[in-house]
């Protein structure tokens, strides 16, 4: 495995992990407030928004 394949397969494990950590976050901080299912919801929409924006960014850069 040359340098820029690990690099690259990095990269994706590394986002993908964080990406799940902030979920297991946001999932965590609803449970602790109790916010209940709507309040849940609220914080996945606001707080999951800011990983969608990264997400479809990194795709748009790939694409141009």
């Amino acid at each position: 495995m040359d340098i820029e394949t690990f690099e690259s397969v990095s990269l994706i494990l590394g986002v993908g992990g964080l990406i799940a950590f902030m979920t297991f976050i946001m999932w965590d901080l609803a449970k602790q407030s109790k916010a209940g299912r709507f309040g849940t919801m609220i914080l996945f929409i606001a707080l999951g928004l800011g990983l969608l924006g990264f997400l479809i960014k990194t795709v748009l850069v790939e694409v141009l």
